[in-house]
């Protein structure tokens, strides 16, 4: 097999990343500021950054992409992830939350349900002292 590795690093494990992930990534960065760029191309490229573990991008783009559309459930419960990951546990929370309220509004009651259980946990998390809680 030809090609590359990128190893990311993720609470000290590596897991090999392909390089049709960062491909892709400069595919999607290609349609920033241009009229395609909306919530759903911000959300593939933090959903991308998250997979290379490129933690302030993804949060940046998953951002993006919940300013453009606040009732994209996805979006926040990846941001929640990144957010976690990046060991802002409030943020993440507050990301959670609001993600599982919008899911609840929407019906979405798998993606509700989810984000709920990683709110319980990271505030298990917060109040054990543990900087950032197993990666949801």
């Amino acid at each position: 097999m030809s090609g590359y590795n990128i190893r990311a690093r993720l609470g000290g494990a590596s897991i090999p990343v392909s390089p049709m992930t960062t491909q892709q990534i400069v595919n999607l960065l290609k349609l920033v500021g241009t009229p395609r760029d909306g919530a759903l191309l911000r959300f593939s490229l933090g959903s991308e950054y998250l997979k290379c573990a490129e933690l302030d991008p993804a949060i940046e783009h998953l951002n993006a992409a919940v300013e453009k559309d606040p009732g994209y459930s996805a979006a926040w419960k990846l941001l929640g992830n990144a957010l976690a990951g990046n060991g802002r546990a409030d943020e993440a929370l507050a990301a959670y939350r609001k993600g599982a309220e919008i899911a609840k509004g929407k019906g979405d009651l798998q993606a509700a349900k989810e984000m709920t259980v990683f709110a319980r946990r990271l505030e298990k998390a917060i109040a054990s002292g543990k900087a950032s809680p197993e990666r949801p």
